[in-house]
């Protein structure tokens, strides 16, 4: 067995993220993203039971994978392990057989990278046990993050509150931002690739340490591919190459393959934990068309998981439903017959519908009535986890209590619904901070955070939502974890039918 040393602090090259996990399995990533490294002939990922028995996924060199195709360096392996126990923890060691040793050694492995996770529980914990926490974040651009973020997140996973600390993780897109800069399109198909593929590894050397602490669900936004994806009608400078349609095939492909192999954002992908609560993640960006912002199958989905929800319900989204109609960019008010649709899906069995999404670099919660059913909407919104910086910093946004209407009237009919006033709790808005001219941040600008979202089964049966958001760059002692930027944290009893 390989000796486990911690390496996740470290800006190592070798990368271990943990992707999808159930009550009984889970999905480790691992590999590099980086073009300098060589491909081991033999590696391992190991499995440390409770018991303290060891499950080993070996790999060989014919396994590894090339995340981007046509790029012939970065490679990885998706590892799968079964028949695990529900709401337990594992460990995970990720490791390569070093080939310089001399052959009288007959085993020799170096540990390269190691994390951990928690199966899913099969029930929400009762109230005064540690809850199911998500932690939830959009938005990340290396640039002046410096490994905060990750360092912070890890903080509260480590040695943070029961309430506080993640279970599973969800980023809600714009995790890389590959269209940043006045040389973001080269029309030379080979750079355009390796462009991508380096925002890729550095954006993920940044975040290891957060890929290493539970389940990770991510899901893509415009900036996984070029801002306003998959439209190229704007005027911004950097992006005017898009018009070329050769250079937009090649961009499209390989920000394609980053989504799909090492983020592995699903179209529509679901689970429940028990009767309680049931999770819904759609991936409402990388296949938008003129008329929708996801494919008939993909909606149809979406749809049925709503129509058919029996517990409060989670959706995972990677824009706003309570937003106004933006002129400039495309959200989902633009699609309206899908987002009418939606709407009225969320409402039929009267359940109340969490929201947990990001992309508006401000961080809020905000609920509404939905419908007539006498459900509820409560959005949570989490963004940024590190903001833009330079020219670029001016992209930025502080919360705002707006529309006050929900769905905005000025939009959005919907048949024999009346639309309800919003409630915006300023309390509960991430406060700002400001900007300075000639700095890397020229404008206000909403503070760097995540948040926890945590559910709690009540002795009544009913579950209860707290949420709390943490300040990326501000540590408190003697435990050096992030701020809270809430007070006290949000809290309310979910409705279920």
């Amino acid at each position: 067995m390989t000796a486990i040393a911690d390496y996740n602090t470290k800006t190592g090259q070798w990368m271990l993220v943990i992707h999808r996990v159930t009550a009984t399995s889970a999905e480790v990533w691992v590999g590099t993203l980086f073009p300098t490294l060589k491909m081991p002939l033999r590696a391992q990922v190991e499995l440390l039971l409770p018991d303290g028995s060891v499950r080993v996924h070996s790999i060989v060199k014919e396994d590894w994978q090339r995340p981007f195709r046509k790029v012939n360096q970065r490679f990885y392996v998706l590892c799968r392990f079964d028949n695990l126990e529900p709401a337990t923890r594992y460990r995970v060691v990720f490791s390569r057989r070093i080939e310089a040793v001399p052959c009288v050694i007959e085993e020799a492995w170096q540990a390269l990278r190691s994390g951990c996770f928690d199966t899913l529980p099969t029930s929400i914990p009762a109230q005064g046990c540690k809850p199911f926490t998500v932690g939830l974040g959009s938005c990340f651009y290396n640039h002046r993050d410096g490994g905060q973020a990750a360092a912070a997140y890890r903080a509260l996973y480590e040695r943070g509150p029961d309430e506080a600390r993640p279970d599973i993780t969800v980023l809600a897109g714009d995790q890389v931002y590959l269209d940043i800069g006045f040389d973001s399109l080269s029309l030379l198909n080979t750079e355009i690739r390796q462009r991508i593929a380096d925002d890729y590894a550095l954006h993920w050397q940044a975040l290891g340490s957060i890929f290493g602490c539970g389940g990770t669900w991510m899901l893509p936004d415009d900036h996984e591919y070029w801002n306003d994806y998959p439209f190229y009608d704007g005027l911004i400078p950097a992006l005017l190459a898009l018009k070329l349609a050769r250079v937009r095939s090649t961009w499209t492909a390989s920000a394609s393959d980053g989504v799909k192999n090492i983020q592995r954002s699903p179209l529509v992908d679901t689970f429940s934990i028990g009767n309680d609560l049931s999770f819904c993640f759609a991936d409402l960006r990388s296949h938008r068309s003129k008329h929708q912002f996801i494919t008939q199958e993909g909606f149809a989905q979406l749809v049925a998981w709503a129509r058919s929800l029996r517990s409060p319900g989670v959706l995972v989204i990677p824009q706003l439903l309570i937003d106004e109609e933006d002129k400039c960019e495309r959200n989902l008010l633009s699609f309206s017959r899908q987002y009418r649709e939606l709407l009225q899906a969320l409402a039929h069995t009267g359940n109340d519908i969490v929201v947990l999404s990001g992309d508006v670099h401000f961080g809020r919660i905000a609920s509404v009535t939905l419908g007539n059913n006498g459900g509820r909407l409560i959005e949570v919104v989490s963004s940024p986890m590190s903001n833009l910086t330079g020219l670029n910093g001016i992209a930025t946004a502080e919360a705002k209590s707006s529309p006050d209407f929900f769905p905005d009237p000025r939009v959005i009919r919907i048949p024999e619904w009346v639309p309800a006033k919003v409630r915006y709790d300023k309390s509960f808005q991430v406060k700002s901070k400001p900007g300075f001219l000639m700095s890397a941040y020229p404008k206000a600008r909403t503070r760097e955070h995540f948040m926890t979202v945590s559910f709690s089964r009540l002795a009544s049966g009913e579950i209860e939502l707290s949420v709390n958001a943490w300040r990326i760059r501000e540590r408190c002692k003697p435990d050096n974890l992030p701020v809270s930027d809430f007070e006290q944290p949000y809290r309310v009893v979910l409705r279920k039918i």
